[in-house]
C-alpha cells in the first residue's frame, strides 16, 4: 500500500514539474500571479498618463465619443484588435456594448512592454476579468 501511495505521489510531482510551458501558462492566467500584479501596477501608470483623458478614471469613457473599457464587450471579444489599438491607434466605426463609436484614437507611441502592461491593467480593472495575460512578446508579434 505504501508503495502505491509513493508511486502516485511521484507521478503527480513528476507531471507537475515536467513542463516549463505548463508552469508559464498557469502563472500567466492566474489573476493573483506576481507577474500580472507587477504588470498591472506599471499599466496603471501608463493608463493614468496616456488613456485617462478619454476613457476616464473609471474606464467608462465618454458616451458616443470615447468607448468604455469597463465591462466592454468589444474588449472581451477583440483582444487582438484592442492590443493593436493601444499600440498603433485606431479609427473607424466600432460597436461597444451596443453603441456605435466612430472616432479616432491616435497612436500613443507606447513600447511593447507599455502596451502589454496597460492592456493587463485594463483587462483586470473596473470589474473586467479577462483571462488573457499579455506579454511584450505577444505585442511585438502583432
Amino acid at each position: 500500500m505504501k508503495r502505491l501511495i509513493l508511486l502516485g505521489v511521484s507521478i503527480v510531482v513528476f507531471a507537475s514539474c515536467n513542463s516549463n510551458t505548463k508552469k508559464t501558462n498557469l502563472v500567466a492566467t492566474n489573476q493573483d500571479s506576481p507577474q500580472l500584479k507587477e504588470s498591472m501596477e506599471r499599466g496603471k501608470i501608463v493608463y493614468e498618463d496616456m488613456c485617462i483623458t478619454c476613457h476616464l478614471p473609471d474606464g467608462k469613457g465618454v458616451p458616443r465619443a470615447f468607448p468604455p473599457l469597463a465591462d466592454s464587450d468589444y474588449l472581451r471579444n477583440n483582444q487582438t484588435k484592442s492590443i493593436k489599438a493601444a499600440k498603433y491607434g485606431m479609427s473607424g466605426e466600432i460597436v461597444v456594448n451596443g453603441i456605435i463609436y466612430n472616432s479616432t484614437m491616435a497612436p500613443l507611441g507606447l513600447s511593447d512592454e507599455e502596451v502589454a502592461d496597460v492592456i493587463n491593467y485594463i483587462n483586470n480593472s473596473w470589474g473586467n476579468t479577462i483571462d488573457h495575460f499579455v506579454t511584450p512578446e505577444k505585442v511585438s508579434k502583432l
